[in-house]
């Protein structure tokens, strides 16, 4: 019994001469940005992660490949008509069916779907799987500033791939004009024209590519999942489609994934692009393309914003 009081009273004499060390650890005095801030932070970072900015060579490879091969596809469209024009004569170019604005998106839509495919489960897959993202939704961020911020910079890249080659294509077509001040008049509309397709196509490919990412903590199966189904759709829907004929084959037609923004591309610009020229789907008026082109769109969206809206950390 007399060891086990002193025991106690040791302990207790241990305890009352406790010492406190100075860690360097300080109270947060500086200015508190709050909510606007940290979606900024979300946006900035995604706006990286898209363009493998801040990250290894590796990482940044793959975008600038894409981004760099539509730019050639703009350049080389450009210097093809240019030479012809400067060969054959003025116009030239246009008269033999030379692909320009309206035909562009119909070439570099499948490297704009692969592209969505490979980088958007970049932005949130490894978040979930390394749950990182309950750091992120510590307030005053929330699930809904989290997806939002990530799907404005990803749009923001696509956009930027959608419209660079389409401005350097039109650079290239004015400048090589005899007259490029007479060039640019008769042709400036063209500018709103192919802003407004491409800002169709990338917000279509990049929505569906972000919300099929929202579904699994796996870079690999997102961006296989997202590739097949462009792929698979366009020959099974187009096949099944010529075999029903009708009105059958046209609304089975409309499942053809990849042609439905290019349905869009043939409103804005009035043309039928090679793309869609052979789809059954083309029959439709246009306001049944465009709206079935907005449910394919918003309805994603909706999707992905219901299931980011609830997590907490």
């Amino acid at each position: 019994m007399t060891s086990s009081k002193n025991t106690s009273s040791t302990a207790s004499v241990q305890a009352r001469e406790g010492t406190v060390f100075d860690i360097g650890y300080q109270h947060y005095d500086g200015p508190r940005e709050g909510r606007n801030r940290a979606r900024l932070s979300v946006f900035k970072d995604g706006l990286k992660i898209s363009l493998g900015l801040g990250r290894g060579v590796r990482a940044k490879i793959l975008p600038w490949l894409f981004i760099g091969s539509l730019m050639l596809v703009g350049a080389g469209l450009a210097m093809a008509a240019i030479t012809i024009d400067r060969i054959a004569g003025e116009g030239t170019a246009h008269t033999v069916g030379l692909p320009t604005h309206s035909d562009y998106y119909g070439i570099a839509s499948i490297i704009m779907f692969i592209f969505a495919a490979i980088s958007a489960p970049e932005l949130l897959c490894p978040d979930r799987r390394d749950g990182v993202i309950n750091l992120y939704l510590v307030r005053p961020l929330t699930g809904s500033d989290y997806i939002v911020s990530r799907w404005l910079a990803f749009m923001s890249v696509m956009l930027l791939i959608a419209w660079l080659p389409q401005i350097i294509l039109m650079a290239g077509l004015t400048l090589g004009a005899s007259d490029p001040a007479d060039y640019l008049k008769d042709n400036w509309l063209d500018i709103p024209k192919f802003l407004g397709a491409g800002a169709a196509i990338a917000t279509y490919s990049g929505t569906i590519a972000l919300l099929v990412s929202g579904f699994t903590t796996r870079r690999a199966y997102a961006s296989v999942f997202m590739v097949g189904l462009f792929t698979v759709s366009a020959p099974f829907t187009f096949g099944l489609a010529q075999e029903l004929g009708g009105t059958a084959g046209k609304w089975l037609s409309m499942f053809n994934l990849s042609n439905i923004p290019m349905h869009v591309n043939d409103a804005i610009f009035g043309t039928t692009s090679g793309v869609t020229m052979d789809a059954p789907a083309s029959a439709f008026d246009t306001w049944i393309l465009v709206s079935w082109f907005f449910l394919w769109t918003l309805g994603p969206a909706a999707l992905l914003w219901f299931r980011y809206r609830k997590l907490t950390p």
